[in-house]
């Protein structure tokens, strides 16, 4: 997600406007963040969600809850990717934060080591922590403290035009994993007639890296929150000279496609013009729901070289330290946990479930068509990643990363200048 970046008179606008934005209670009840003051309590659930589908499922909990807890109220509150980080710091700063938020684990960590969320440890039920695998509660686990509950996840998937890789003779593969090898062959063989092997998004293309690169053994940090460092050696350069030789050595990847969005490229494939596109795995509900009749995809098994690893980065919820009812904070994220709720939300999102109980709900409501079997297949693969526990992280990510990446993915610089401008850039932003 793209992040905006706000200045000084906006934020201080934006306090004033959402000092409205704590827990209320029917007795003005106080600051103590244990719900004590008595009374029925209002909490506010800023939610991200944006397609119609997952704002309906997400209300639907909120409505179901409500009904079963008259004392202890939820309140549905639409935010936005967008503008989240740089609002959830001025409502921090202000103390005017909801009282149940939605965000992601690697963003969520830098409030949580600014000690504004609450621990969620003693609070989540046994059938929800159980149905999480530790790889994922890794991700939002922070000095032995469970700051977020992790709801959703994504992979990075190879969809496929089938007919046209069986015009080329290309093999589908049949195991869990396709590898490298494979693919770059395949996109090789469909590259003909005017149309490209593939048309892969990466206008922003540095969660990618940081995900795929895992299936190269990429780590790009050593250390965690300010100590951390950025090395760039060859596991961390393989993924973009991959990319960089099907582009410009094997010309089986569209380079055009490398400065677009994943969402325009998905356009491109949609029109025939690429054999193969890399997207999110949510992309199969465009698919799903939009492609000619004449079309027929198929999403392809995870990409793996030394390992089918990619990183784990749910979405989350978290409950703010300074609410005045973190115990029923607590009680409605685990709430929003249980397996048919959070299945209905994956389902409207096309999203991965963290949960294995959700992951079931949602294979036995979909019976896997339409890309669902592959899809929540990848759930086994998703892994914490170095840059997760990394305080300045989003900063080196925004500043120099993507740039760098970018300027590569042009053929602008070698790979030798890429590393340095990763390396040196940390030292710039970690300061």
């Amino acid at each position: 997600m793209k992040l905006s970046k706000t200045v000084g008179v906006l934020s201080a606008v934006l306090t004033l406007a959402l000092a409205g934005c704590a827990t209320s209670t029917d007795n003005g009840g106080g600051g103590s963040g244990d719900g004590s003051g008595g009374g029925k309590v209002t909490l506010r659930f800023q939610s991200l969600a944006f397609q119609d589908s997952t704002i309906k499922a997400t209300k639907d909990i909120v409505d179901s809850w409500n009904a079963d807890h008259p004392d202890t109220q939820v309140k549905y509150v639409q935010g936005s990717w967008d503008s989240v980080q740089d609002q959830l710091v001025t409502q921090f700063q202000g103390g005017t934060a909801p009282d149940i938020i939605q965000y992601e684990s690697a963003a969520t960590t830098q409030f949580a080591n600014q000690g504004y969320l609450a621990d969620l440890s003693g609070s989540l039920s046994d059938d929800v922590k159980s149905a999480v695998s530790q790889d994922i509660w890794d991700t939002v686990t922070v000095d032995g403290k469970v700051i977020a509950a992790p709801t959703l996840l994504q992979a990075y998937v190879v969809f496929a035009n089938k007919d046209l890789l069986d015009k080329a003779g290309v093999q589908m593969p049949t195991g869990d994993t396709w590898s490298w090898d494979d693919f770059q062959a395949a996109a090789k063989a469909t590259t003909k007639n005017g149309v490209y092997g593939v048309g892969w998004g990466l206008g922003s293309p540095t969660a990618t890296m940081m995900s795929m690169g895992m299936n190269f053994g990429a780590t790009y940090f050593d250390g965690t929150g300010t100590d951390a460092t950025v090395h760039v050696g060859d596991a961390e350069l393989a993924l973009p000279e991959h990319i960089h030789s099907m582009a410009y050595d094997d010309k089986s990847l569209d380079p055009v496609t490398l400065t677009q969005a994943g969402s325009d490229v998905m356009t491109g494939f949609l029109k025939g013009k690429y054999a193969m596109t890399v997207q999110g795995s949510y992309s199969a509900q465009t698919l799903a729901e939009s492609a000619p009749k004449n079309l027929h995809w198929v999403a392809m098994p995870l990409l793996a070289a030394d390992t089918a690893e990619q990183s784990a980065n749910p979405q989350t919820l978290s409950v703010s330290a300074q609410s005045k009812d973190v115990a029923g904070a607590s009680e409605f994220v685990d709430y929003y946990m249980q397996a048919q709720n959070l299945a209905k939300v994956a389902e409207g999102d096309w999203l991965i479930p963290a949960s294995s109980t959700a992951a079931d709900q949602v294979a036995q409501d979909t019976n896997g068509e339409n890309g669902w079997d592959t899809i929540l297949a990848a759930r086994q693969y998703l892994k914490a990643a170095p840059y997760q526990s990394v305080t300045n992280y989003p900063q080196w990510k925004d500043q120099i990363a993507t740039p760098a990446f970018q300027k590569f993915l042009a053929d602008d610089i070698s790979s030798d200048e890429l590393a340095k401008d990763l390396e040196d850039g940390w030292d710039q932003v970690n300061q």
